[in-house]
């Protein structure tokens, strides 16, 4: 029986058990140290856009945050509940470009998260994407993504992004650019990939 998924999955279903070990195996805090700064101290609302293994909305929830956890690949989702059983996160059959469930639900929210997601987007889907995310954000929310660069592996489809790019699709929502950060990767050491991460606000 073929199941279909949602596009930007693939992949991730085959290999749920390795992934929670690879992303796991790397702190909340050390992935996301460019950004604590700009990450309310004050409990807030936070939407964490495929959630994964539920790393990132582990942490933010043990900062005293109410997280929604939105994951589309029911095995990782399945995993990620089970490996952090928090009462602040609340998980979410969702996906972009749409977001669905979430906009019919009327959420917004303090912060959005957008981990390693973003490029798995063609270019129509992030067009139909940035204002269905940055209609989720709050004034004076944060939002804040990380892009991949480099060879795509087996298996899974992304597509080469750049932070020009997203920047400008951002921006058109009216949000502002207030964090760059080019660098190597940081997890596999491998010299052929890279990512950018982007901070914006909603003046």
């Amino acid at each position: 029986m073929t199941t279909n998924r949602p596009s930007g999955t693939e992949g991730y279903a085959e290999e749920a058990k390795a992934l929670i070990r690879q992303y796991e195996s790397t702190s909340f805090a050390d992935v996301h140290r460019a950004v604590m700064h700009l990450i309310p101290m004050a409990p807030s609302r936070v939407l964490d856009i495929g959630a994964g293994t539920g790393r990132d909305a582990a942490g933010l929830a043990a900062m005293g945050h109410t997280v929604v956890a939105v994951e589309p690949t029911a095995e990782l989702r399945s995993r990620a509940s089970a490996l952090h059983p928090s009462p602040g996160i609340e998980w979410l059959d969702d996906s972009l470009p749409d977001l669905a469930r979430l906009h019919a639900r009327g959420d917004s929210f303090d912060v959005v998260m957008m981990t390693a997601v973003w490029m798995h987007l063609d270019g129509g889907q992030r067009e139909r994407a940035m204002p269905r995310v940055a209609g989720l954000l709050r004034e004076g929310g944060v939002m804040s993504l990380t892009l991949r660069h480099g060879p795509v592996p087996p298996g899974r489809r992304m597509f080469e992004v750049s932070g020009d790019e997203t920047a400008r699709l951002a921006e058109a929502e009216g949000l502002r650019l207030v964090l760059r950060r080019d660098r190597q990767d940081g997890v596999s050491k491998r010299p052929d990939v890279s990512w950018t991460r982007l901070a914006f606000t909603r003046p």
